[in-house]
């Protein structure tokens, strides 16, 4: 390995969404030299790599996705870094040396952690994880009006955080099926707007209807009842826009649930794309089912006793030391965040959702969900509900409208949504036929390609 040759490669800059506490540089900075500290004292989402000598140190928030490969050059590993798995490839090949590449060798740098990777040779470098977020866990009360308050007053701070970051008077989306998330975030919205002496109506609410789903029932009668239906639209479309293949390729992932609500978002904002072109802010409630811990069990192999065993499960997974953690993906909404920021990033929208910031998680896990629940699972069914409800009329002094909890895919498909219901085999199977198909070009007869031993190579510049 030839000392002082750079080999890091990083295909976009530091990248931040709602940030508070630090500017971007501090936070780039202090990534750089492996400041814990600075990046725990702040809130909203960022996204930064650095180099210090031979090590490399990334960084990110669950609303900013991020990636790396490790390519073998002649003067050693060589690591490339980009959010999605796409450009990393297209870098690849750039330099010749596509035939390397495979996507199962990515590595998606799991959310709430910094990463050190040490380029001292060419086996593949074993990452080293230090967390920067770590909340208290079931030391609040267990009064749920208190503690509503507190979860929905938190994200009421990050969203504002991020509204005032905002062009004046800009337009913003919201997804809107009227269920509990997005009725709340709208609600905010408006509130904070109004407190701003802004036009609350600069927020439109954007319900898709692929046909015999209940979501556009449902926001049209949510919206009458709150005196709002003139800041609605209905995205209508046929049930043959909804691609799981399409979704597959813009995610780059193949969890059958992401993918079946990923293909649905890209309906949505396909069709407020071409209804307002220059539409740029996009807002969702992503995150608050995995804060409320409000899945249900029978869909999944986990149980009540597991969700509770590890309070960051829905948000980051098992963990990067467990058994269950991908080398891959990372885990929770650390992971499937994807199936919001990828369709929006196709089409060209800055997304975000209160719900998935740092400070509002922190209050959702310092719900002591043991003592409030005491092993019901009907109790966990109707928790998140109530939470919200109390902390939205605390808040904004409105009472919300309460409407029962159903899949994306779901409100928007209805019945037509159990046809669409795929394996992950089937997943799986799609997105290394697309990648098969993809990889083809670096093997192609004609194709130019460079061994990383090869010493006569122009080096790559960062």
């Amino acid at each position: 390995m030839l000392a002082g040759v750079e080999r890091l490669m990083t295909l976009g800059s530091p990248q931040e969404s709602g940030l508070t506490g630090k500017s971007l540089d501090e936070v780039w900075q202090a990534n750089q030299q492996g400041d814990i500290e600075t990046l725990c004292a702040t809130d909203g989402h960022f996204a930064v790599v650095g180099r210090d000598g031979q090590t490399v140190r990334l960084s990110r928030t669950i609303g900013i996705p991020l990636r790396y490969f490790v390519a073998k050059m002649f003067h050693g590993p060589y690591l490339i870094v980009s959010d999605r798995i796409e450009r990393l490839y297209e870098w690849c090949q750039k330099e010749k040396i596509g035939w390397q590449f495979d996507p199962t060798y990515t590595r998606m740098v799991p959310a709430h952690y910094l990463i050190e990777i040490d380029q001292v040779g060419c086996p593949d470098p074993a990452p080293r994880y230090h967390r920067f977020f770590d909340p208290s866990v079931a030391t609040a009360s267990t009064d749920v009006e208190e503690r509503g308050e507190a979860y929905v007053r938190a994200a009421s701070i990050a969203l504002k955080n991020w509204l005032v970051g905002l062009p004046e008077n800009a337009p913003i989306a919201l997804a809107f099926s009227g269920g509990i998330d997005s009725t709340s975030v709208l609600l905010l919205a408006r509130h904070i707007l109004q407190e701003m002496g802004s036009n609350p109506d600069r927020i439109r609410a954007f319900t898709l209807d692929l046909g015999g789903g209940n979501d556009a029932t449902q926001a049209e009668s949510v919206l009458q009842e709150l005196g709002l239906l003139h800041i609605w639209e209905k995205i209508e479309a046929p049930l043959s826009a909804y691609s799981l293949e399409e979704a597959i390729s813009v995610i780059e992932d193949y969890h059958p649930l992401d993918v079946e609500c990923a293909a649905a978002g890209l309906c949505l904002v396909r069709g407020i794309r071409e209804r307002y072109p220059s539409l740029k802010y996009l807002l969702d409630g992503d995150g608050g089912d995995e804060n409320m811990k409000s899945y249900p069990l029978e869909d999944s192999d986990l149980t009540l006793s597991s969700i509770l065993r590890n309070p960051m499960l829905y948000q980051e997974g098992w963990g990067v030391d467990a058994i269950k953690h991908s080398l891959t993906y990372s885990g929770g909404l650390s992971r499937s965040y994807i199936r919001t920021f990828a369709p929006g990033q196709k089409y060209g929208f800055d997304a975000f959702s209160p719900y998935s910031v740092r400070s509002v998680i922190a209050e959702a896990v310092a719900l002591p969900f043991h003592a409030v629940l005491d092993g019901s699972v009907e109790r966990l069914y109707s928790l998140k509900s109530e939470v919200v409800h109390a902390g939205v009329k605390a808040v904004t002094g409105i009472d919300m409208p309460m409407h029962p909890k159903r899949r994306f895919q779901d409100g928007v498909g209805g019945d037509s949504y159990k046809q669409w219901r795929v394996s992950k085999a089937w997943c799986r199977q799609v997105f290394l036929r697309q990648w098969e198909e993809k990889l083809s070009k670096a093997w192609e007869p004609d194709a130019e390609r460079i061994s990383g031993n090869d010493l006569t190579r122009p080096i790559p510049l960062a």
